[in-house]
């Protein structure tokens, strides 16, 4: 998993900065590539993005802030364990951001391209089986919702909430189960926002979030309670 990384040093060129660093590794905690738990070796993610130490260290502790990452006393940094708790707090985040970006809506956007391409990858990733592409075109598809509210703020804040939350989604032993349903509601708040609906895609979307959050509650309280050497328990992975 870490090897990866390499092919992302070009982007490093222009503005080799923690910042950057940090908007890479967010990309592939977002994209699932980096589970809750991976942990990421300095010398080695410095090494294939050919930055320094110090600047590496700045990323980690931005995206420590941003509860991506956390610190282990002798054993490095580590892609953090979510919890229930977690998830009530970002599903709050997401009703205001979510709808209130749709909720404004009045009359056809002008482009719905890419909201409608993360629709469609999802469902295609769904055809083949592909379960991290299913979750990475969900979670594109909320990041497009957001982006019709034209706020730079909003988006950089939903960029950040939705990393947090592919770290939830690793929660679900199942994610055919988990996502399927919702590519039809993905696809439902598409057409109201294409008739120009913000008012129902926004209805359709804060039923939509209530449900997710209690399925995802649900199985963290589950994980909780499991025992430790049971099959899919809390017990090490």
């Amino acid at each position: 998993m870490i090897e990866g990384l390499a092919a992302d040093r070009a982007l490093l060129v222009r503005t080799s900065t923690a910042d950057r660093v940090a908007d890479i590794l967010r990309t592939h905690i977002i994209e699932g590539r980096f589970p809750p738990g991976t942990r990421l070796p300095e010398d080695e993610i410095g090494k294939q993005l050919g930055v320094s130490r110090n600047t590496l260290r700045e990323a980690f502790r931005l995206l420590s802030h941003e509860r991506l990452l956390a610190h282990e006393l002798n054993r490095g940094m580590f892609v953090r364990e979510s919890t229930a708790e977690d998830v009530v707090d970002l599903y709050r985040v997401r009703r205001i951001v979510e709808c209130g970006a749709v909720g404004v809506i009045t009359a056809p956007p002008p482009d719905l391209t890419r909201a409608a391409a993360a629709v469609t990858d999802g469902e295609r990733a769904l055809a083949e089986e592909s379960w991290r592409a299913l979750g990475t075109a969900n979670l594109r598809f909320h990041q497009e919702l957001v982006a019709l509210a034209g706020s730079t703020r909003a988006d950089e804040l939903m960029s950040r909430v939705l990393a947090e939350l592919r770290l939830v989604f690793h929660v679900m032993v199942d994610p055919r189960t988990f996502h399927e349903p919702y590519l039809v509601r993905n696809r439902a708040v598409l057409e109201r926002v294409r008739a120009g609906d913000g008012a129902g895609a926004a209805t359709e979307l804060a039923a939509y979030l209530l449900d997710a959050e209690q399925q995802l509650v649900a199985a963290f309280t589950a994980q909780r309670r499991a025992p430790v050497d049971a099959p899919g328990g809390a017990g090490p992975r």
